[in-house]
């Protein structure tokens, strides 16, 4: 039952801008499982926007064609399926498909399974521009249902289903696919209001009516119609847009018992409730007043302090931290865990830089050592120097690299092909150092603000990250090197 469309990406800003906005967004971390979800076609993950630009400027080189506004930058396929009937994996490959079939791999890309929604699904951005940059993709009418009918046939050869008739099947919506009830209008909850509010006021007026409804927190403004507006809302609903059975003369009939009408029940709604959001740095009032600030800001701190310490506790009950003990030793080690993380990340990127000096001046060495062995040879013969400066420079140099780095005198110089196998096992390392450190970046920054506000609602002395305005509420924490 997979649903699929294809949206052409015009600029929203510079080419590159547009670019950079669309790939990242496919890319997101916190959507792919910090980057696990992530494929791409004649180009790297890393640099794709990059890449994809510098296809477009070849294809202006070549081609001298400027669309200027109207230029479509790249095109972006979302490609949905069934609940339950793909994992992740399988939705990134169905996206690799789709997107090799459609494009004929002519044209660069990057696909990424995105797994923050109940059901997985993959998004497609591909380039404009084909491959030798000479073509852009050519868009047609009916390109939308040919696209269809692609991705319809990959899930039929993978066994899922399909929607046999989107444009003939009645009562078809999003909200039925993706297997959820859809909520209920502003409208429908006040109608139930209503109907629950009449019985009350049987065979009474209207003001007992109006009386009823109140009561059951709905506000009233009188005028030429009657406005009702529920408590959590900010709008009054005029009574003649809830339908014939709920205007001023139909109320009256319902109330006389002329008219009859089957309550209005909404079926309730199983919504997963999301964690509260992560609180935030308590305001130190007296310093910021003790700043200069005014009367106004105390106020504003003053609830915003009171708002961030309800959060503080619903934080620690969610997590089910429960005592100050407890959250010192949880915070001590995330820290812990994440400043070992960033000295190991560190040490690997100190040796894949000390790794990749050496293997240059080995290189440099084995290509120079011939002309500076003739040039011994030939006594330090001036005029050889003079035409051969540059190798002996460089052999020089690498002599000078070898001694300073102990070469030779206490230790030998290893081979090339350890190198490189030393230099795989980092890299490898270091992926794995980086695997879930989105997650413990922030959920170490939740832990240290939940325990500086702890602090200070206890009254324990200990020095608090200091925020850097009233209005950036949020502070990033940054690794120590």
């Amino acid at each position: 039952m997979a649903t699929t469309w294809m949206k052409a990406l015009h600029r929203g800003g510079t080419i590159a801008s547009t670019l950079k906005t669309r790939t990242d967004y496919a890319k997101d971390p916190d959507k792919t499982d910090d980057g696990e979800y992530i494929d791409c076609f004649e180009c790297d993950v890393r640099t794709v926007d990059s890449e994809l630009l510098f296809s477009k400027r070849l294809y202006e080189q070549k081609t001298g064609r400027d669309q200027g506004k109207h230029d479509v930058v790249a095109y972006h396929i979302r490609m949905s399926f069934k609940p339950g009937e793909v994992t992740a994996e399988q939705a990134l490959e169905l996206g690799r498909e789709l997107a090799l079939r459609w494009t004929k791999g002519k044209h660069q890309y990057v696909v990424a399974a995105h797994t923050n929604t109940k059901n997985p699904h993959a998004h497609i951005i591909f380039n404009s521009v084909n491959l030798d940059c000479t073509h852009k993709f050519a868009d047609f009418k009916g390109s939308a249902f040919a696209l269809r009918r692609v991705s319809d046939r990959i899930c039929l050869e993978y066994g899922l289903s399909i929607i046999e008739k989107p444009g003939l099947s009645k009562g078809y919506n999003r909200a039925e696919y993706l297997g959820e009830s859809k909520p209920p209008t502003v409208r429908d909850r006040l109608r139930e209001r209503i109907d629950a509010s009449l019985p009350a006021g049987k065979g009474l007026g209207l003001e007992d009516f109006l009386a009823a409804l109140k009561a059951a927190g709905v506000a009233v403004k009188h005028g030429k119609q009657l406005a009702f507006r529920l408590p959590d809302t900010k709008r009054f609903i005029r009574q003649d847009t809830l339908g014939e059975d709920y205007s001023l003369e139909a109320i009256l009939e319902r109330m006389s018992g002329k008219r009859f009408v089957e309550p209005k029940t909404i079926t309730p709604v199983s919504v997963e409730l999301m964690p509260v959001a992560a609180p935030n740095l308590l305001i130190d009032i007296q310093t910021k007043l003790q700043e200069g600030k005014g009367e106004g800001y105390r106020r504003w701190a003053t609830t915003f302090n009171l708002k961030e310490m309800s959060r503080t506790l619903i934080y620690l009950q969610e997590h089910g931290i429960t005592d100050y003990d407890d959250l010192a030793k949880k915070s001590a080690a995330v820290s812990s865990e994440y400043n070992d993380r960033v000295q190991r990340i560190n040490a690997a990127d100190a040796r894949l830089k000390a790794i990749t000096e050496l293997q240059k001046h080995m290189g440099t060495y084995r290509k120079t050592r011939e002309v500076y062995a003739q040039y011994r040879v030939s006594g330090w013969n001036d005029n050889f120097y003079e035409t051969h400066r540059a190798d002996i420079t460089l052999c020089r140099a690498a002599k000078k690299y070898f001694d300073d780095m102990g070469y030779g005198k206490t230790k030998k110089l290893p081979s090339i092909s350890s190198l490189k196998q030393e230099y795989a096992i980092l890299v490898a390392e270091k992926k794995k150092l980086y695997s879930g450190w989105n997650a413990l970046k922030e959920r170490r920054k939740e832990l240290l603000v939940v325990k500086s506000n702890a602090d200070r609602i206890l009254g324990v002395t200990s020095k608090t990250p200091e925020r850097d305005s009233s209005r950036n509420r949020e502070r990033s924490y940054t690794h120590e090197r």
